[in-house]
C-alpha cells in the first residue's frame, strides 16, 4: 500500500484525537480488478497550474456549516477549537475493485487521492505534535468515504460535503467529469476558524502532508 515519505518549533498542545474505525478487516479487500495501482502515482501525470481559483480564501472565516464525518459525528467548521486545523480537500478516492472514470488521469491534479490520504496517515503523529488536527474533505457520501477510511486505517475523520454546503459557502474550486462535480485538490491551514494559509494547487498529492509539516515548522507560521 502507501509507504511513509520521507529548527523544530516548541510543540503546541496536541488535540486529543485518536480515531478508532470499526469495520471489515482492511486486509480482506474486494477482488482487485483495477488495471492500475491505486496506491501509487503514475509517471507523467499532467501538472496542475494555479488558475487563481483559490486566491480569495486566505483570511476567510469558516462558515457555520456542520458536516458528517466517518466517525459518526458532525463537525462544525466554525467551532474547530484552538490550535491548527489542516483541512485537505480532494476530488475522490478510488476503490481497489473499480477502475477510475475514463480520462481521470488526464485531468490535471485529479489523480492521487489515496496516496495523499496515506501521507496524512503516516505523518499524523507529527502533525498532532505541532498542535494540528486533520480532516479530509470530499463531496462523496460518508458511506463511500467510510470504506476508504477503514481500508487505509486513517486515524483522522473524513468529512462529507455531498450537499456542497462548504464548497459553495467558501466558493472552493471545483471541476466536472462525466457530469459529476468534484472539488479541486487544495489544503487549508486554519487557526481560530480563519484560513491562515492555502496550498493550491497541490502536486504531487503524496507530498502534501510533508509540505504542511514544513510550513508549520517554518518561521512563517504564527504560533497557534
Amino acid at each position: 500500500m502507501c509507504g511513509l515519505r520521507g529548527a523544530n518549533r516548541t510543540p503546541a498542545r496536541a488535540p486529543a484525537q485518536v480515531v478508532e474505525l470499526e469495520g471489515p478487516n482492511p486486509a480482506e479487500e474486494p477482488h482487485v480488478t483495477r488495471k492500475d495501482d491505486l496506491y501509487t502515482l503514475p509517471t507523467g501525470l499532467p501538472v496542475p497550474v494555479d488558475d487563481g481559483a483559490a486566491g480569495h480564501l486566505v483570511g476567510r472565516s469558516m462558515p457555520a456549516v456542520a458536516l458528517p464525518s466517518t466517525i459518526g459525528q458532525h463537525v462544525r467548521l466554525d467551532a474547530l477549537g484552538p490550535g491548527w486545523t489542516v483541512l485537505y480537500c480532494y476530488p475522490r478516492t478510488g476503490r481497489p475493485d473499480v477502475d477510475p472514470p475514463p480520462g481521470w488521469d488526464d485531468v490535471p491534479g485529479a489523480r492521487g487521492c489515496t496516496p495523499q490520504a496515506c501521507g496524512y496517515r503516516d505523518h499524523h503523529a507529527e502533525l498532532m505534535t505541532l498542535g494540528a488536527r486533520v480532516y479530509g474533505v470530499s463531496t462523496q457520501t460518508t458511506e463511500y468515504q467510510l470504506e476508504m477510511a477503514i481500508r487505509l486505517h486513517l486515524p483522522f475523520p473524513v468529512l462529507s460535503d455531498a450537499d456542497f454546503r462548504l464548497t459553495d459557502a467558501l466558493a472552493l474550486p471545483t471541476f466536472e467529469i462525466q457530469g459529476i462535480r468534484l472539488l479541486r485538490r487544495l489544503t487549508l491551514l486554519l487557526r481560530a476558524n480563519r484560513v491562515e494559509h492555502c496550498f493550491y494547487p497541490v502536486f504531487p498529492p503524496d507530498a502534501d502532508a510533508e509540505q504542511v509539516l514544513d510550513w508549520l515548522r517554518g518561521p512563517g507560521a504564527p504560533v497557534p
